[in-house]
């Protein structure tokens, strides 16, 4: 399991290279018998391979540009790449204009020493949390290969990307979760940050609202690194932070509702360790949250605010899109301009509620999915059957957007199980806290997981 500080450390003591880095990513990448060719929608091996081979010349001259530096990374295909065409995971941009610079996170990467090995599948346009994508096939979940799960969305190729090893950290997205869902489904971790602390341009949008700039990795300790480098800040490991004592919130509202057992017992079991390792867990009523449910109705500020962005580009290649995908971006026409308007002004008074309700807390514990990974063929049988794992796998991860919340998700599950994550969220602006207190819960529940 590659991790940033196992990588660097092998870095730095010669066991190995930036170039058998890349080589061994772009291997597993070109490897027919894996996932590869669903994962990636384009694949930069001659100028990563040429990208590693200059960070190892600085390293050998004693310059090592940060902690990520040599390691192989991708990133989600709605981010601009100088000289290539930022087509979303659809098929109706591919005649675009190739982008004519980096999108800020990308070059913030490339300037940390990072090498980018590729582009990764996604959900058309990013709008859906399943994962299927017509256009370029869907990645399969790295847990029942056999079966074929789905790996989550909208940034699937992503997180299938970080758990077969093909890269150290995958760039996503997250309007809705997704970054946190399909880390979630695959068994990685994920951070959602304060949508205001990483820059936005250069990456296509599905909601000018909701959408933030998020890491997935191996470990908490690996997105935190990660999201200081995206964030314009320096690098570093953050400091664990003792359980004893922590205030963890449980909200008793619909986030907790119809959890398969997988799911629950996962959930309970975690509570329990964090609980004897003197964490101070209390369940709160908390309707406000299942409130807060409703700011997805008719679509809400995604619905709307795609209608815009999409309308032009719908009017000359409707037919290219995925219909998943432009039957939902069509019913944004129907928005009323007040509807949307009244929407931002409760949206506002609903923050200032939940920083009020979550005030004595640390942070809050729910499961980042009520159900585990179906099968592709399960999710794609029929429209409805799509409709409802689409709405079921969303339905906790969307809290955080509607509420500019920051949330890690750690996997929790026991050895063998289906993936299955734990949220551990905060209010706007206490990302490095979160970030803390997931990596202690991280390494708490790892720790339980090596016992067993």
């Amino acid at each position: 399991m590659w991790t940033v500080a196992s990588l660097s450390a092998d870095l730095a003591a010669g066991r190995t290279t930036s170039v058998q880095l890349v080589q061994a990513a772009l291997e597993r990448i070109a490897d027919p018998q894996g996932e590869g060719a669903r994962t990636f929608t384009a694949t930069y091996a001659k100028t990563a391979l040429a990208e590693a081979a200059l960070s190892d010349q600085l390293r050998a001259a004693g310059i090592c540009r940060s902690p990520v530096e040599g390691l192989p990374v991708s990133v989600k295909d709605l981010y601009d790449v100088a000289g290539d065409v930022t087509r979303a995971g659809s098929k109706a941009l591919r005649g675009a204009s190739p982008a004519a610079h980096d999108a800020p996170v990308v070059a913030r990467l490339r300037a940390a020493g990072a090498v980018l090995v590729g582009r990764t599948n996604m959900v058309e346009f990013a709008f859906g949390g399943v994962g299927l994508n017509p256009h370029y096939g869907t990645p399969k979940n790295p847990f029942d290969r056999q079966t074929g799960r789905v790996p989550g969305g909208s940034s699937s190729g992503a997180a299938v990307s970080v758990a077969d090893a093909m890269c150290v950290m995958a760039l996503g997205s997250d309007t809705r979760g997704s970054v946190r869902l399909p880390a979630a489904l695959c068994g990685v971790s994920g951070f959602k940050p304060t949508a205001s602390r990483i820059p936005r341009a250069g990456a296509f949008p599905l909601s000018y609202t909701l959408d933030s700039v998020g890491p997935l990795a191996n470990s908490v300790a690996c997105c935190a690194i990660f999201d200081a480098i995206l964030a314009g800040a320096t690098p570093q490991l953050p400091q664990a932070l003792p359980l004893s004592g922590l205030r963890f919130m449980v909200p008793e509202c619909s986030l907790l509702d119809a959890l398969d057992p997988i799911v629950a017992q996962a959930f309970e079991r975690a509570l329990q360790t964090l609980s004897k390792a003197g964490a101070n867990i209390q369940r709160v009523p908390t309707p406000l949250l299942t409130q807060a449910q409703t700011f997805f109705n008719n679509g809400g500020f995604a619905g709307a605010e795609a209608w815009q962005i999409h309308r032009g580009i719908l009017a000359q290649h409707a037919a290219e899109y995925d219909p998943r995908v432009s039957s939902r971006v069509v019913l944004g026409q129907q928005f009323a301009a007040g509807d949307y308007i009244q929407l931002g002004l409760d949206r506002a008074v609903l923050i200032q509620q939940a920083r009020a309700l979550t005030a004595p807390f640390d942070a809050l514990l729910f499961p980042t999915a009520a159900a585990t990974a179906p099968s592709i063929s399960e999710a794609q049988a029929s429209d409805e059957a799509y409709v409802q794992w689409n709405m079921r796998l969303l339905r906790n991860t969307g809290i955080a957007n509607i509420l500019d919340a920051c949330e890690a998700t750690v996997p929790c599950q026991s050895p063998g199980a289906a993936p299955v994550g734990l949220s551990v969220m905060g209010m706007g602006g206490s990302d490095a806290q979160i970030l803390a207190i997931a990596q202690s819960i991280e390494q708490t529940l790892t720790s339980l997981t090596a016992r067993h």
